[in-house]
């Protein structure tokens, strides 16, 4: 299984239909990849705040509408990253209506909007996205034809109890898009290795380059194996980072060493 991660910058100057073209074009160039993912919020920069409610679109927008056509052309699943999203009038409760989510975008082969995943934990400690965007409430999976994607986004990282349920969900690779930011450089590394030892899957962590807002990001994309050897890193720059996966490495690692069996916290407690 190929896997491409795109580490793009969200460059001052360009604007967001620029952006859309481009990132599109580099989609189009991943044909015989399995599995193409882009980073976070890559169409207005996870930092850049004040253009949250500028930039949000719907789920049917212009995003989805170029992803999907870029996935379609290339014939690979897509993560495509995350967007702002309005939610549309009928995207639940009335006083859910015009809220913003950090909401991901999984696509098929064929183009079909295969899954979507509002970000649960929203970063920013009272301040900027943790009270601009809504929270997520439910854990998302996608199954390709040789593995399961769980999917979380960046922030979500730091919460252990997120991946263990998608693992309990049947994933058995990690998808992380992100805007992470370069101060933090270190955290990113290790947290992605932590969770795919911890949870004896792959994780494919895919950051942005650049700056945003003036935050300048990590870049450093990384895709880590069951074992939590690194398989491939990214540098500092824009990047393809393309490494191949073997999904029968999941089930092998858990059967050499089944760790996850002797879980008990977190489980029902048994009867005595």
């Amino acid at each position: 299984m190929r896997a491409s991660l795109l580490q793009i910058g969200v460059n001052e100057g360009e604007s967001v239909d620029s952006r859309r073209r481009r990132v599109a074009s580099l989609v189009r160039e991943q044909a015989g990849a399995d599995l193409v993912v882009l980073p976070e919020l890559w169409t207005t920069g996870a930092f850049a705040f004040e253009s949250f409610t500028a930039e949000a679109e719907p789920l049917d927008g212009p995003t989805r509408e170029a992803m999907a056509e870029a996935a379609a052309d290339a014939g690979v699943w897509l993560h495509a990253g995350s967007i702002v999203e309005r939610a549309a009038p009928d995207s639940g409760s009335p006083a859910d209506e015009g809220a913003l989510y950090n909401t991901s975008l999984v696509f098929s082969p064929s183009g079909e909007l295969a899954a979507t995943y509002r970000k649960i934990h929203r970063f920013g400690f009272d301040k900027g996205e943790a009270v601009l965007m809504g929270a997520g409430a439910e854990l998302v999976t996608v199954r390709l034809p040789d593995i399961t994607l769980g999917v979380a986004t960046c922030y979500d990282l730091r919460f252990p109890e997120l991946f263990r349920g998608l693992v309990d969900a049947g994933a058995e690779t990690f998808v992380v898009p992100a805007g992470w930011p370069e101060r933090r450089r270190a955290h990113w590394t290790l947290l992605a290795r932590a969770r795919a030892v911890e949870n004896q899957a792959y994780v494919l962590a895919c950051g942005t380059a650049g700056t945003h807002a003036g935050v300048p990001q990590a870049g450093h994309s990384i895709v880590v194996d069951p074992w939590g050897e690194v398989l491939a890193e990214a540098g500092s720059g824009e990047e393809v980072l393309t490494v191949e996966l073997d999904p029968a490495k999941v089930a092998t690692t858990r059967e050499q060493f089944p760790a996850l069996k002797d879980r008990r916290l977190g489980l029902e407690t048994p009867r005595r």
